[in-house]
């Protein structure tokens, strides 16, 4: 891959939109709707994400999902961290190196380019990372994060730009409107906030959607006899049917209905209550009690 042409200045340079548009035509780039490919163009915006990351002056190892042209990666190498991006898409993946080296030839060697689907991409494939900056393809982002959550448990935290809608679930507390199995599921690794709306024009092309920041500290998972799958699968139960209350929405889950009261007696948990109130602490202990009884499995839903 032919790398563009060296700026004036030896860099680091971040992507203005003639950058970015320039390369997408030396590359013959079309972004497509299927991979979430919408490219940052501005240089303000992709500097306030790294410092509203609260990455550590010394440097981390970040994580970036989905780098693109390479307009986060930069920036995130202009302010002396190592980036471990993975890339599904092999043209982009091809070109990052040129471009970094390009723009940015003294921090060249601090970027690792893994070609990988962030979806199944392992931890032998990513290493062991510290934090996660990225700007996630956005018809992916839950399923992403949190199986890059799985798989990197040295991922201490973290600030990932994605669909506004996502950001409010994924940061929602139990009881609001916008609370579900991404905010409950997210929860089990991790403590999750809203960190600031993102405009439509830093972007090329412009989505058709609202944008957020969203950060995450990572937490120990609450103690419980019961597996994370386990805990997963109540989780997914519950809300099956949210307007039902536990003691319905589970009923598929456990079909024994003795058995399930009392797994909700012993787990502290009101049968009427609704899924949407519950913290991943009571799915855990749910969860929990349900691992120590004796039967058969309890039906995925």
């Amino acid at each position: 891959m032919t790398a563009p042409e060296t700026p004036a200045s030896a860099g680091p340079r971040l992507l203005g939109p003639a950058d970015v548009r320039s390369l997408a035509a030396r590359l013959g780039l079309r972004p497509t709707k299927q991979r979430g490919q919408n490219f940052v163009i501005d240089p303000n915006s992709v500097r306030r994400i790294v410092r509203a990351a609260g990455l550590a002056e010394t440097g981390e190892t970040v994580l970036e999902v989905g780098p693109g042209l390479g307009s986060l990666t930069l920036a995130l190498l202009a302010d002396g961290h190592r980036v471990t991006a993975v890339e599904i898409d092999p043209l982009l993946a091809e070109a990052l190196p040129g471009t970094i080296a390009t723009y940015a030839p003294d921090q060249a060697d601090r970027l690792t380019v893994v070609p990988a689907d962030a979806m199944t991409v392992t931890s032998e494939q990513i290493g062991s990372p510290e934090a996660c900056v990225a700007n996630l393809p956005y018809n992916v982002a839950v399923p992403v994060l949190l199986h890059l959550l799985e798989i990197a448990p040295t991922l201490r935290h973290g600030l990932v730009m994605v669909q506004a809608e996502v950001a409010d679930r994924l940061a929602a507390p139990p009881g609001s409107r916008t609370y579900g199995i991404p905010s409950a599921k997210a929860a089990w690794y991790a403590e999750v906030r809203r960190a600031g709306p993102v405009g439509r024009q830093i972007f090329w092309p412009a989505p058709n959607v609202d944008s957020g920041l969203v950060g995450f500290e990572r937490r120990e998972p609450p103690k419980t006899e019961a597996t994370r799958e386990e805990v997963f699968a109540v989780i997914d139960a519950a809300f099956s049917q949210r307007r039902k209350t536990v003691r319905s929405a589970l009923a598929r889950w456990l079909p024994n209905r003795e058995a399930l009261d009392e797994v909700l007696r012993v787990a502290g948990v009101d049968p009427g209550a609704r899924g949407e109130v519950l913290g991943i602490t009571e799915f855990a202990r749910i969860a929990g009690v349900r691992a120590q009884m004796p039967g058969p499995d309890p039906v995925s839903p």
